[in-house]
């Protein structure tokens, strides 16, 4: 059995077997994160190893950022890949966590730059708070060390897990996330999200493609996720994601009939964040992810005529 390191290890010689596998399968990953956001690669490292992976196409799809995809797709433009620049946006449906991918994006449209640069401000100040709530607890820090440990990213709970740990204020990460910085935990602080039809306009705005992400983590049955759909296809949802790394295959299937009925685009990805996430392998997520580059022209297209683009 492979252990975590193999997970994770761009360069693992024990992952060349599955390398080939994905070579012959003709695969792409449209969910991925670089050290940008949440992930612990650089976009050259992890273009790189969607190239040693054999992918076909991989999409960069950092949350609530578009900083790293100039470096990506300079990196890319003579590389035998297809880097599709995109992002992942945080938003809320009814007080759910909802989470907005977009694919294929414009990331110079103003308008979409300009929330971005609006959100990453309101994010700064529940950083700064969440600092000293815990610092006041015992556990100091402030949000410029965090800044100082990960420099190129996004700040989430993700890097503030980390840096407890490290400085020994939880014995493991999830701790982290039970006692202190959880939803329901005493040193948590909502930041300020948008609405996920809102995240769709915004999308749609940068003439991307508006992907309903990972609908099973939300824990909604499919009246609920109906719901959803039915709020946002108007406003420019045009897909939701079947293949994901936690999905089971009835679970994929399900999503895939789901769209079928809402006349909506499947796409797919494995979440991977690197070290961050070290059991999810890029373009295969546990082991049995598989995302059809079939997928991807069907999705292009139909950008292109909803936008002219594509």
């Amino acid at each position: 059995m492979r252990n975590k390191n193999d997970w994770y290890n761009p360069f693992d010689p024990d992952c060349k077997a599955y390398t080939q596998d994905l070579k012959g399968r003709k695969a792409i990953d449209l969910h991925t994160h670089t050290l940008y956001s949440d992930g612990s690669l650089r976009p050259a490292e992890l273009i790189d190893y969607a190239i040693y992976k054999g992918l076909e196409a991989i999409a960069i799809t950092d949350h609530d950022t578009v900083d790293g995809l100039d470096e990506a797709i300079e990196y890319a433009a003579d590389k035998d890949i297809e880097l599709i620049p995109g992002v992942e946006l945080s938003t809320e449906y009814k007080d759910k966590d909802i989470h907005i991918v977009g694919l294929n994006i414009d990331h110079k449209a103003p308008g979409f730059v300009s929330y971005l640069d609006d959100f990453v401000r309101s994010r700064d100040v529940r950083n700064e708070k969440m600092c000293a709530l815990l610092t006041e607890a015992g556990m100091p820090m402030t949000y410029d060390e965090l800044r100082a440990e990960y420099p190129h990213s996004v700040i989430t709970r993700g890097h503030y897990a980390r840096y407890m740990l490290k400085k020994g204020y939880t014995s493991y990460l999830k701790e982290a996330f039970e006692r202190y910085i959880g939803d329901n935990c005493p040193y948590f602080v909502p930041r300020e999200k948008t609405t996920a039809a809102d995240g769709v306009r915004l999308i749609v705005e940068a003439k991307g493609i508006p992907i309903l992400a990972h609908p099973m983590l939300y824990h909604m049955n499919w009246d609920r996720i109906q719901d959803v759909v039915d709020e946002l296809k108007p406003v420019g949802l045009m897909g939701i994601e079947a293949a994901y790394t936690t999905n089971t295959l009835a679970e994929e299937r399900e999503t895939r009939e789901f769209a079928a009925r809402n006349g909506l685009l499947v796409s797919g990805g494995s979440d991977y964040h690197g070290e961050a996430k070290p059991l999810t392998d890029l373009g295969m997520g546990f082991g049995n992810l598989y995302v059809s580059a079939d997928l991807w022209p069907k999705l292009k297209n139909a950008q292109t005529l909803r936008y002219g683009v594509g």
